[in-house]
């Protein structure tokens, strides 16, 4: 065999791009063989088919796990669902504009539909009190807690006990949110709670909000729900897993970070406030969405029916003279709560139980799958072998 055939140890290492200790590895499994140098025994050769072969395996191998690495921070859908679509800068429950249907459905409604379901609702009537005392949040965790603690797995369950299931679980957590077992549509029932009343116009906007939050694809917290659900839990634990990625500052901590937006502006004023973020690099949070480059509209629905704060209409004002960013659902969210004079935890309480609505929408859906969702990690800790 010719001489080119074959290559020094160190240029099967740089072709390679690894340690002696890994070449070696391939070495003793077979995967790369090895011959003494005729012009030095001391050394060795390996063969350059060998050492091309394998190259070629790793960078296929680190093209596909690169693929899947995007796929998780929007990228390409990972997963099949029916139950929502984000299209022409426009978001479809299962194949109906939501826009359309905040101006006439509840979340119960939607919730049905979601699920796939339809006609009158089924619920249980007879629900525990909730949890006393704490913050609507902490409320919320220990309902969902308690029902995970003790509900049947949701794998193999007849289809109407689901149902009856997921419709008094989306009560559960309004019974949680507003301190005590209720009656009626959700959004009457927070409208009372926050001494809006039901039937008024603050309780329509409520109605909205819960209809336009139901559910946004796969977000994080409707992908916790349904990793747990794959694994045939049940629809509370499944609610559990999604209420906890919620709680992170990164998804429903965001009227939070908007709050301390406002106080800037406030304090400095809307233009220095917003010229100081963007000379330190830091986010404008409530404004702008990777799904929706033209304004999310989710927002603009919401903000063309009441009127802002003058602190939040003048940042908004800045914010899009500065940067061009529309604002987002969060922004609309936090300016609703302010305008209304909502308890401080309602953007968060109003997005739980909106979204609780889709987080068990999808739990549903992947319990139906049977598939269990398994991804594996790509390892780049010490070497092994």
């Amino acid at each position: 065999m010719p001489q080119a055939d074959w290559i020094g140890a160190e240029e099967a290492r740089s072709r390679l791009g690894v340690r002696p200790q890994t070449l070696y590895a391939y070495v003793s499994r077979g995967r790369v063989q090895v011959r003494p140098d005729p012009q030095d025994p001391r050394r060795s050769l390996y063969r350059a088919a060998d050492i091309a072969a394998l190259h070629e395996r790793k960078s296929r191998s680190r093209k596909i796990s690169e693929v899947a690495e995007g796929a998780i921070s929007w990228g390409e859908p990972v997963l099949a669902s029916a139950i929502m679509t984000v299209s022409g800068g426009r978001l479809y429950y299962r194949g109906r504009d939501a826009l359309e249907l905040a101006e006439v459905e509840t979340l119960e409604g939607v919730a049905r539909l979601l699920r796939g379901g339809h006609g009158a609702a089924l619920k249980r009537t007879d629900r525990p009190a909730p949890p006393e005392g704490g913050d609507m949040r902490s409320r919320a965790f220990l309902a969902l807690a308690q029902r995970a603690g003790v509900d049947p797995p949701a794998r193999g369950r007849n289809p109407l006990a689901l149902a009856v299931e997921a419709a008094t679980l989306l009560d559960v957590m309004t019974d949680a949110v507003a301190g005590q077992v209720g009656g009626g549509a959700i959004h009457n029932r927070l409208a009372l709670a926050w001494g809006l009343g039901p039937g008024g116009p603050g309780a329509d906007l409520i109605r909205r909000t819960l209809v336009l939050l139901a559910d946004h694809e796969l977000n994080a917290s409707a992908f916790a729900a349904r990793v747990a659900a794959s694994t045939g839990a049940s629809l509370a634990a499944s609610a559990l897993a999604g209420l906890s990625a919620l709680s992170g500052p990164r998804h429903g901590g965001a009227p939070a970070a908007i709050q301390n937006l406002v106080e800037e502006a406030r304090r400095l004023g809307p233009r220095p406030a917003i010229a100081a973020r963007l000379a330190e690099d830091r986010l404008i949070p409530g404004f702008g969405h990777p799904l929706y480059p033209d304004g999310d509209p989710r927002a603009a629905a919401l903000l063309a029916r009441f009127n802002p704060p003058d602190d939040f209409a003048a940042l908004r004002e800045a914010v899009e003279r500065a940067t061009g960013l529309a604002p987002n659902i969060d922004f609309a969210l936090t300016a609703l709560s302010e305008s209304l004079g909502l308890p401080k935890d309602a953007p968060f309480a109003l997005f739980a139980i909106a979204r609780c609505a889709g987080w068990i929408a999808h739990a549903i859906e992947q319990g139906q799958s049977g598939a269990l969702i398994r991804p594996r990690a790509r390892y780049v800790g010490p070497e092994v072998g």
